[in-house]
Parts: C-alpha cells; structure tokens; sequence
C-alpha cells in the first residue's frame, strides 16, 4: 500500500519518503536533514504530515524542526527518548501502532544501538533504524549485545518477504566483514559480489528482506547473544 521514495543525504545515510496514494498522506522516516526530503516531496505534489523517528541520533532528527516549521508534520518517536526528539508530538512504545493513511505498522521496542530504539513494522515493510543493516547491525552505544539477540529476533519472526528500510548505505563494508565470518557461506559469498557490482554502478544496495538476512547477515546468524556480542566486537575493530 505505500509507495517509498529513498533519499540519499550527507554521506551515507538514507532518509524514507512513505506514502499513501489513496489518502495522500505522507510521512517522513528518520529525516537527518530537511531540504532534500522536502524538495522529493515537492517534487511528487506531496505534503509531509509526520515524521516517525526510530531514534535521538542527530542524523535521523537533524530535519524534524525545520520539516515541522515547513509543513506543520506531527512527530512520531521513541517514548524512552522522548526529551531528546525534536518537536515530539507522539511518545510510542511496542503495543502501540501508527498509521500512514490505510497502512497501519506496529512499534517495536529494540533498544541496542540507543537506549530507546524502536522500529515501525508495516504489513511487508520494515523501518528499522540503525538497529539493522544489511549484512550488519547497529553499534552497541547504549545498549547490550543481549538486547541486540533480542531485537533481531523480532525482526526474524517477520515474514521473510518483508522490506528492510535500514538508514544507512554501510552493505558494501559489512560484506567485507561477513564473508571472514562465514567464508563457506555460498549465498552470502554470491551477495557480496554482486554487491560490490552494484556500488561499481553507483547504486543503492538498501532495502533488503528479512530472508536475504537471515540467509546472509552474520548477526542475524548468531546462535545467541554471545556469538552476537563477539562478531559485533571483531566489527567494531575490522579494517
């Protein structure tokens, strides 16, 4: 039901324009800043009426005051971070659901990468912050590697088919790292090339599904919060 536009800022984030032809409403996910996403808005004839923030990081709230000021969008985030998102609105917390015209998502608690992190889970399409990327996950800033398990396997338990929005271009680096944790791994080793074919044609490698990462992402493979917990370590360090 909603048609999502990607719109590539700074130096490798992904902004999310959502929208809903039946309704026209529209939403904004995660905008670090604010005059690309409105001028893809404009573009296409339409009017940003909220923002959903998955987390306080200033490359995914950067533009929540200057969109507000432009379009009078209601801002939608995390009610664990809720003195830290910009122009707040609306505290949510998982149990609670947001709408974008006829498209109702589900909020997901998955702190890791902050404290308060969540995700908006719609019927096939998954916004998913910095808490998964493709072939990689989210650093561990405020959070454990037993929370990350934790938010993983939610977003597991969706179905395969489902669009991963992720906020960041990062697949093309996490493929280096993954093949040196599982270098027999035939699916993961066949990604990796045809992502750096896709990179050497300047293009996006986001979003991916749920099946392709379990298939392939290293942490979505962990057995548990341990092997997780390590893998991000050897990350953290992998040059």
């Amino acid at each position: 039901m909603l048609e999502i536009v990607r719109i590539p800022v700074l130096s490798d984030n992904y902004v999310w324009l959502a929208h809903d032809d039946a309704s026209g409403e529209t939403a904004v996910i995660d905008p670090a800043v604010a005059e690309p996403v409105l001028a893809a808005a404009a573009a296409r004839g339409w009017k940003i009426g909220q923002i959903l923030n998955t987390h306080w990081h200033p490359d995914h709230v950067g533009g929540n005051a200057e969109i507000v000021a432009a379009t009078g969008a209601k801002v939608t985030g995390p009610a664990a971070e809720a003195a830290r998102i910009p122009g707040l609105s609306r505290a949510v917390a998982e149990g609670d659901s947001v709408a974008i015209g006829g498209a109702t998502g589900r909020v997901l608690d998955v702190p890791a990468h902050t404290a308060g992190h969540i995700a908006y889970a719609f019927d096939g399409v998954l916004f998913c912050g910095d808490t998964l990327f493709a072939l990689g996950c989210g650093r561990l800033f405020e959070g454990t590697a037993e929370q990350m398990f934790t938010a993983l396997g939610k977003f597991a338990a969706l179905p395969d088919a489902t669009q991963v929005y992720c906020a960041h271009e990062y697949t093309q680096s996490n493929a280096r790292f993954a093949v040196t944790v599982e270098p027999e791994n035939a699916a993961l080793l066949a990604r990796a090339a045809a992502i750096d074919a896709a990179r050497a044609r300047g293009e996006a490698t986001v979003p991916t599904t749920i099946g392709l990462e379990k298939a392939t992402n290293p942490f979505m493979r962990a057995r548990d919060a341990a092997e997780l917990g390590q893998r991000r370590a050897a990350k953290d360090s992998f040059r």
